[in-house]
């Protein structure tokens, strides 16, 4: 059984820096593709990146993109979202989820159509 679990979250100032990791125990992640999901309060949970298995295809939210890059070392069983130039807007937790297809993962069913999740790590972003 595949588990995820985020990593990194935590208070920063507007403008600032954070990177998230999302590890996997219980099976190699490099037959899946990972997304990154958020849910500000108050909001429904919306993707925010998506990384094919091999690492060779992204997608953004358009809300992130130039801000935001997700990256996978395979080798650690790790993904990674490099987040930059944090708005308040960003605050939200943040999930990471997998599944075989990266079709599903950039597919307006993403939601529930991973297969895997995490937890989530909480963002926040203020002054």
């Amino acid at each position: 059984q595949l588990q995820l679990v985020e990593s990194g979250g935590g208070l920063v100032q507007p403008g600032g820096s954070l990177r998230l990791s999302c590890t996997a125990s219980g099976i190699s992640l490099d037959f899946a593709a990972i997304g990154w999901f958020r849910q500000a309060p108050g909001k429904e949970r919306e993707g925010v990146s998506c990384i094919s298995s091999s690492g060779g295809s992204t997608k953004y939210a358009d809300s992130v993109k130039g801000r935001f890059t997700v990256s996978r070392d395979n080798a650690k069983n790790t993904v990674y979202l490099q987040m930059n130039s944090l708005l308040p807007d960003d605050t939200a937790i943040y999930y990471c989820a997998a599944d075989r297809l990266f079709e599903v993962c950039v597919s307006s069913y993403a939601n529930y159509g991973m297969n895997y999740w995490g937890k989530g790590t909480l963002v926040t972003v203020s002054s």
